[in-house]
Parts: C-alpha cells; sequence; structure tokens
C-alpha cells in the first residue's frame, strides 16, 4: 500500500528530535524519507517514537486543541489518520462516558492502536481500519477530527461529501495540518494552506464556524456540514 493510499497521521511529530530519530532509524536514506511521497507508514512501533514524542506536545498543544473542542463528557468522536493514537488516546481518557474510534487506513497503525488501547485499559477507544477513500466510521459522531492528515486525502470534495453521512445533528469537523511557514513537518510542496482547505470544503458542503490561532505550526480550523446549520 503506497502512502496516497493511507490516511495516517502522518508528519505529526517531525520536529529536529524526530527527525534526527528517523535518521537514526532509517539510515542514511532517511534524508530522502523525509519527504511523505516517499514512503509508507507500517512499522508502527517506529513511528510511535517519533508521533508520539513528548517534545511534540510544545508546539502541537493537545490539552489545548482539546479545551477547544469543548466535548461533551460523553460524546463520539472519530480520530481520522488516527496514527499511533496521539490524539486518540488522549480523547479517550478525556471522555469516560463517550466513545473514540482512532481510525487509520494502515493495518499496522489499527494493529498497534488496538494494543495501546488494551495496555492502557482504554475501553472507550476502538481501532478502526479504513478505506483509501472512506474512513467506515461505525456509528454517527458528534466531532470528526484530523490532524496533519488533509493533505493526504486524495479526491476530497468527493471524500467530505461522503462523511458528511458519519455526523450527528450539530457534528462539527476539525481540521488542524501545517502552515506553509510551519519549521515542521512535510515538504512544502505537499501542504495544503488553510485558505484552500475553507475552499475545498465549502464546494464539499461545509461552513466554517471557527477558527483558533493558538498553534504555532497549524492552522486550526472547525466546520460544521450545511446539512445540519
Amino acid at each position: 500500500m503506497t502512502v496516497h493510499q493511507t490516511v495516517p497521521s502522518v508528519w505529526a511529530a517531525l520536529g529536529t528530535r524526530a527527525l534526527l530519530l528517523l535518521v537514526g532509524l532509517a539510515g542514511p536514506a532517511a534524508g530522502q524519507a523525509v519527504d511523505h511521497h516517499q514512503h509508507g507508514f507500517s512499522g508502527a512501533e517506529r513511528w510511535a517514537a517519533i508521533f508520539d514524542d513528548p517534545a511534540r506536545d510544545e508546539w502541537q498543544k493537545p490539552d489545548e486543541v482539546l479545551r477547544a473542542l469543548k466535548l461533551a463528557p460523553d460524546a463520539t468522536v472519530a480520530d481520522i489518520g488516527a496514527g499511533t493514537g496521539y490524539f486518540a488516546a488522549r480523547l479517550a481518557r478525556a471522555l469516560p462516558r463517550g466513545r473514540v474510534y482512532g481510525v487509520d487506513a494502515e493495518p499496522d497503525m489499527v494493529r498497534y492502536l488496538g494494543e495501546r488501547a488494551q495496555r492502557e485499559n482504554l475501553a472507550n477507544l476502538t481501532p478502526v481500519l479504513a478505506r483509501p477513500d472512506d474512513p467506515v466510521i461505525p456509528a454517527r459522531v458528534d466531532v470528526v477530527i484530523m490532524v496533519d492528515t488533509y493533505h493526504h486525502i486524495p479526491q476530497r470534495e468527493r471524500y467530505f461529501q461522503m462523511l458528511q453521512k458519519s455526523f450527528k445533528t450539530g457534528g462539527r469537523l476539525a481540521i488542524i495540518d501545517f502552515t506553509l511557514e510551519s519549521p515542521v513537518g512535510p515538504s512544502v510542496r505537499s501542504r495544503i494552506p488553510g485558505g484552500r482547505v475553507k475552499q475545498e470544503l465549502a464546494r464539499a458542503g461545509y461552513r466554517l464556524v471557527e477558527e483558533h490561532k493558538f498553534l504555532p505550526n497549524q492552522y486550526f480550523l472547525v466546520f460544521r456540514p450545511e446539512a445540519y446549520r
């Protein structure tokens, strides 16, 4: 499966420490492997050391992100591109009466996430193996969150039109991804500006309802499907 066939939370932790770790794991070719077009995302244990590096917390600000979403304790959330569970595990702990679907199209990530849920006693975290063109969310959700994943999705307008069926009434879609100016993340040519995200999602039937500015390297946009105005 190529990277274009996956929707993992790919470049979530690529700062200086993560890049050095990747060099150590991948050898001399790692400098070339940094571009997300050049590799896949099997080998979840290796990626966990990158995605879940504590240094990421300094700029990803996960606690602030969760507070900004204003989730009810019994909310149902789908983390599309969940990867090794950086956000999915936090969401599960924050929603003791809720349900979290950790969605990924890379089977090894889904396997790892299921093992992590068992290891950390997160009974409300369910790993979901997606298809490249369909997240296959098992039930309607209050919130879909996609962190550093939007730029991996092919045929986005069609994808997000189809995603509308996965929302409960009043549901929201949160998109977090790297700005063009960010010093970390994938190559600039792989990034999608926030303005383009707004345009694409407007065509797919969503309206922007919130825009948060506190992340130093990423935009944080919240949309609502027009069907649930």
